[in-house]
């Protein structure tokens, strides 16, 4: 088996077998081809199912001396499952990253901001501009319901239940869930709709986006980076901020406010339980707040 034809087989079991969104899937096929092209600068021959621990090992050194301990973790971790699939699939007897270690990292907290920092960030955005009400809208939904960069910018109109209280977002592996929309947030939303959207030239296939650019076409990832990159500028704020920051800013604001994890958990679209509990160690007071409510002996 050549490396091209275990990579295309690969894919598709990511794909088919495993569900994984694009994103994810090209994310796990570039670790396997940094070792590919590792092997072709060192001139290693070896296939996919003969190469042994050892060349791994000479591959990890390699890379630990170019990426910090996450990264080089996050490789490891992206180069097992390949070769766990490989064994699943018959093709090797053993995964040679079985006795690799994986660099000790600690668990990196999210940075949030606070209620004071997410307002003075949207009062920044200049709304005599018609991007204005647009961006002041994203910044709402992105924070108001917790909601991915990549899950913003799919929104749908036909997404938008108002009436019930509820928008349908496509998560991660195109799994859907239903997540509340308060009314403030409505509000920016139809403001735009009404007043920015229905007069732009909206192109054929984006019709039902909610979320458009000037030329009436879907916004990309990047550019709501750039937006919230620029504000943050504006308002001089020190904080290395993202799209995820408004993410994480509404999961830690629910937790403070005595929200369950459960709940928070459900609506951020987390699979376990473990990914949502980081919140936790944000604030320890939370901890606190559940034993002086909760135990028996309180």
């Amino acid at each position: 088996m050549e490396w091209k034809s275990a990579l295309k087989d690969y894919q598709l079991y990511l794909k088919i077998e495993r569900g994984l969104s694009k994103n994810s899937i090209d994310n796990y096929v570039l670790d396997v081809k940094k070792l590919i092209t590792f092997l072709e600068e060192h001139t290693i021959s070896t296939s996919p199912i003969s190469i042994n621990s050892e060349t791994i090992q000479q591959f990890i050194y390699h890379v630990a001396k170019q990426v910090n301990a996450r990264s080089q973790s996050r490789l490891i971790s992206g180069l097992r499952s390949f070769f766990n699939y490989l064994v699943f699939e018959d093709y090797r007897s053993n995964n040679p990253l079985e006795l690799i270690e994986s660099p000790k990292i600690g668990r990196k907290l999210p940075d949030t901001l606070s209620e004071e920092e997410i307002d003075r960030i949207i009062k920044a955005i200049d709304l005599s501009k018609p991007e204005g009400e647009r961006n002041r809208a994203m910044l709402e939904t992105l924070y108001g319901c917790g909601l991915r960069v990549s899950e913003l910018v799919n929104l749908k109109i036909s997404d938008l239940f108002f009436d019930e209280g509820f928008i349908k977002v496509t998560g991660k592996g195109d799994k859907q869930r239903f997540v509340p929309i308060i009314d403030i947030t409505q509000k920016y939303i139809n403001i735009y709709r009404s007043e920015i959207r229905n007069h732009l030239n909206i192109q054929a296939g984006f019709e039902d986006t909610l979320f458009l650019n000037r030329r009436g076409k879907q916004l990309t990832r990047a550019m709501i980076f750039t937006i919230i990159k620029q504000l943050a500028e504006k308002i001089n704020l020190k904080k290395n901020i993202s799209p995820h920051t408004f993410r994480h800013s509404f999961a830690t604001h629910l937790l403070q406010n005595d929200a369950d994890l459960r709940s928070i958990q459900l609506m951020l679209g987390h699979e376990s339980i473990t990914t949502t509990e980081i919140y936790v160690h944000l604030d320890k007071s939370h901890l606190i707040k559940v034993v002086e409510k909760y135990h028996p002996r309180k």
